[in-house]
């Protein structure tokens, strides 16, 4: 657990709990402090959080790998921005000028700013209405892990009804979403996991399961008109036996690799092999988007999409948390209770 034990810098009206950190590390370099809230600005949404997702992507924000990231602006010896975490769920508190889709006591979703904190800053396009049928905690879930499924399906892989798409690593947040999305585009999906997540993936509405520790999935007759590759470990031939002719294969994020580049290499040399195969070989950068999460809370509502959260944190076991996801067992997504 964080240590609490911080001497109030602000005065108490205008003060917050928040998980920040002031140098690149493990998770022991994050802490619980008492900051200034923050102050809405034109475009921007005050939250009130009540629960913050934790992702992968709050790991490379702790850690400052891969190196590429420090180079690109994120800090060099230090992160900029000393506050973590970007998936949120919670109330408006406030908003700013030229704001017109949200007001105060709106319940929303999305992603923001420093959302490990007890507010947190949003831009209004980056926002959208908390499905009525999930908890803030399922809802804080969401943000980047099904925009980046529901991208990686339906922009770059172009998913079709009745396609075989293969999604290796559906059992993790972005994973268990892609399963879900492919089903409800009318795919007949087949999900790569562990032994201990088969059943999971089962029940979640994948038509078959392979369990990697058992099973190579390149070396079947199968091949699939769709691969999703979120489990970053496969070389890019084996991936390719795997594909039809003229199939497609989305890399989707770049864990794996080295300290320096991560898996953004992989990626790199993804897109210059298409270049010359018939198959469509692609990677991308989600981009978050206020109409995504409309669609994606529209599939909520209508029961075709339901985030799978393995466990949750109060806000003070921050670093427990991502020590739990850095474990590799996580079945879905973790979040942390906030408000």
């Amino acid at each position: 657990m964080i240590s609490t034990k911080t001497r109030p810098v602000v005065a108490a009206g205008n003060a917050m709990k928040a998980v920040v950190q002031d140098r690149y590390g493990t998770a022991d370099v994050l802490r619980l402090k008492e900051v200034g809230k923050p102050v809405v600005g034109d475009g921007q949404v005050l939250v009130r959080v009540k629960a913050a997702g934790v992702d992968r992507g709050v790991w490379h924000m702790m850690a400052g790998r891969p190196y590429l990231m420090r180079i690109a602006g994120f800090g060099l010896r230090a992160p900029k921005n000393p506050t973590v975490g970007m998936d949120l769920a919670g109330i408006v508190e406030a908003t700013g000028n030229n704001v017109t889709r949200f007001q105060p006591g709106d319940e929303v979703f999305g992603i923001g700013k420093a959302a490990f904190a007890g507010y947190a800053l949003a831009r209004e396009d980056k926002l959208a209405p908390k499905p009525e049928n999930l908890t803030f905690e399922q809802s804080a879930a969401v943000g980047i892990s099904g925009s980046t499924a529901l991208q990686a399906l339906r922009d770059h892989g172009r998913v079709k009804p009745g396609q075989n798409v293969l999604i290796i690593g559906a059992s993790g947040g972005v994973g268990t979403f892609a399963v879900q999305i492919a089903k409800a585009f009318g795919a007949r999906v087949t999900g790569v996991c562990s032994t201990a997540k088969v059943d999971m993936v089962r029940s979640i509405g994948a038509d078959h399961v392979i369990d990697y520790t058992r099973e190579d999935f390149a070396d079947g007759d199968q091949r699939y008109d769709l691969i999703l590759d979120i489990g970053g470990n496969a070389k890019l031939p084996r991936l390719r036996r795997a594909l039809s002719p003229e199939g497609t294969l989305v890399i989707v994020g770049g864990e794996g690799g080295g300290p320096w580049f991560g898996g953004i290499d992989r990626q790199l040399r993804t897109m210059i092999m298409s270049a010359f195969v018939h198959q469509k070989l692609t990677t991308f950068i989600y981009n978050e988007n206020h109409e995504d999460l409309i669609v994606l809370g529209g599939l909520i509502e209508s029961g075709k999409l339901t985030p799978v959260i393995d466990r949750t944190y109060p806000l003070a076991e921050a670093p427990e948390a991502i020590r739990y996801l850095q474990q590799g067992h996580v079945r879905g997504k973790v979040v942390l209770t906030v408000g």
